[in-house]
């Protein structure tokens, strides 16, 4: 009956027009961006696009597709979030089960836990890192941009929470069986942890796809350059060399930066809508427990 009231009706009526508002707003930049890549030159260096495009054309597009540098660098993204989320959630769901374990079973699971907390509140630094990439002969190379970020802590505690929280019983029952250890993380806990792999993985995901300074420091061929970076480079620097000379000739600089964006940032709002159902429930359960 409580949800019948005529108040919760007001309330609810006020809170769907302030949610449709905030999506309005989020969405609305990239709305335009995408009305700016399908203009016409003119109308987009002189700002008059703004809901509608003018001169609908989508040479920008084209030009954008033919450029082989943006197509290398949409490759490398795609690899190195591809190959940077597979790697994660694999190392992070092991540490996390391991850590997920009381005194009894594991020892030192307190030492190590401790160990990985320090090291979110202290980091080596800008200069060590890159001192520790280049001695270990990683330079210019994939997995600079994949190795240092592959441990997450804040990952870890949020998949070792959510470990945690699921019956021992099921363990129990297990062992009682024949299985290990790994068995039993296999075929038992990562089955039933879909929601907080999904969270993570999506964490895992956009962090790899947006990062950007660390091709700037760690890769010295542009061929290999992620998206993120390439992207900083002709939009920030204004550095247009890796732009097709042509597309400069015949098209807006503007219209061109639009569409790349866009395309930059369609992968992820493609598959999160996949991973939004999982999103909130990940993350209520794996607040549940320590």
């Amino acid at each position: 009956m409580y949800y019948k009231t005529l108040p919760y009706r007001i309330f609810s009526t006020c809170n769907y027009v302030l949610l449709a508002l905030v999506s309005i707003l989020c969405l609305l930049p990239l709305y335009h961006l995408l009305m700016v890549s399908l203009s016409s030159a003119a109308p987009a260096n002189g700002g008059l696009v703004t809901l509608w495009p003018i001169g609908l054309t989508f040479e920008a597009y084209a030009k954008t597709f033919n450029n082989t540098n943006f197509l290398s660098a949409l490759w490398v993204s795609i690899q190195r979030t591809v190959l940077g989320t597979a790697l994660a959630i694999f190392i992070n769901t092991i540490a996390a089960y391991a850590l997920s374990k009381d005194t009894r079973v594991f020892r030192a699971r307190n030492i190590y836990l401790w160990y990985f907390v320090v090291t979110m509140l202290f980091s080596g630094g800008l200069i060590p890192s890159y001192i520790l990439i280049l001695k270990l002969g990683l330079m210019n190379s994939l997995f600079a941009l994949i190795l240092p970020g592959m441990i997450g802590v804040y990952n870890v505690i949020l998949l070792l929470n959510f470990f945690r929280s699921i019956p021992k019983e099921l363990e129990e029952a297990a062992f009682i069986d024949g299985a290990g250890y790994l068995r039993t993380f296999f075929n038992i806990f990562l089955p039933v942890s879909l929601p907080a792999i999904a969270t993570i993985s999506l964490f895992i995901m956009v962090g790899h796809w947006n990062s950007y300074f660390d091709g700037l420091i760690y890769i010295r061929d542009s061929a290999k350059l992620p998206l993120a970076t390439f992207m900083q480079t002709i939009i920030i620097q204004a550095d247009v060399t890796k732009l097709d000379p042509q597309a400069i000739a015949n098209l807006s600089q503007r219209t061109i930066r639009a569409s790349q964006i866009f395309i930059g940032a369609l992968p992820i709002l493609i598959v999160y809508p996949f991973l939004q159902r999982f999103f909130v429930k990940g993350i209520v359960i794996g607040a549940v427990k320590e």
